[in-house]
């Protein structure tokens, strides 16, 4: 998917809702236990309930692959199930030195077809290089996570006091352009956010942290906003998980049109849609 699609259906649906399809066996309904593939059921029914809202779905792949080869058939299904002018984005951190990368891309975008991939920047330039070379597919890079441990690195200054995640940032945006990286950006840290904006202006970001984690929406679209929009905001469990009784799907649709409508009000209030 180009940029200009991603933008058009921002605009159409009035929403920069990312779902994440986070499936885990132990929170699904019962009765879904009982069918032949309880991921691909439980996750058919969240897309047909959500699709509406949605301008992207995010599986985290360690829900997936945890179960080996069953798990993996479910992910290509549930991709496959994804309406294709909807993003994908194949949650999976990869990023390794040389032909490991590029068959890590081989994976996520020939096999899989995904539009997108989560990758770790911090092996440099020839790790991350190979997901570039697909055309209109997009990496999506670790910039400013919103975890306890992110301290531990991203925040830690050079003797001229700039935070890594900065220096990583002006280094990896010079690889690609806005039209093929985006990168991954906390809501719970929404000074951050506004750091991040500020030195890589044109990129969408992809900002996990949102409703159950804690995130504010409002504090999102007030630091990372661009003219293009420039988000897409991620909610998983406070989505996937509003119900785990037979109603699960109609419960998500619920929450996922609650968070539409507020998206909505944003991009009238910026302007961005009448």
């Amino acid at each position: 998917m180009t940029r200009q699609e991603l933008i058009e259906q921002i605009r159409l649906k009035e929403s920069f809702l990312c779902v994440g399809l986070d499936t885990d066996l132990s929170k699904m309904p019962v009765h879904l236990l009982e069918t032949e593939d309880p991921i691909f059921e439980f996750n058919k029914a969240i897309i047909d309930a959500t699709k509406d809202f949605a301008v992207a779905y995010k599986p985290n792949i360690a829900f997936y692959e945890c179960y080996g080869p069953k798990g993996w058939e479910s992910l290509k299904k549930t991709i496959d199930y994804i309406p294709k002018n909807i993003f994908t984005i194949a949650d999976a951190k990869r990023g390794d030195i040389g032909n490991t990368s590029t068959y890590y891309a081989k994976t996520f975008f020939d096999y899989l077809k995904c539009d997108s991939v989560t990758v770790g920047p911090y092996m440099g330039e020839d790790s991350v290089t190979p997901f570039l070379e697909f055309e209109n597919k997009w990496v999506i890079l670790l910039a400013l996570t919103s975890n306890k441990g992110a301290l531990d690195f991203q925040m830690t200054q050079d003797s001229h006091g700039e935070e890594l995640f900065k220096k990583v940032l002006r280094k990896s945006s010079a690889w690609g352009s806005s039209e093929n990286i985006m990168y991954v950006v906390g809501a719970t840290r929404a000074e951050g956010i506004g750091e991040v904006r500020k030195l890589v202006p044109d990129h969408f970001f992809l900002v996990p942290g949102v409703g159950a984690q804690g995130g504010s929406l409002e504090d999102v679209a007030e630091y990372g906003w661009n003219e293009d929009c420039g988000l897409l905001v991620n909610s998983s469990r406070g989505i996937i998980y509003a119900s785990q009784g037979a109603d699960f799907a109609n419960a998500a649709r619920i929450e996922a049109e609650k968070l539409q409508k507020e998206m909505s009000k944003i991009l009238q209030t910026k302007g961005f849609i009448l």
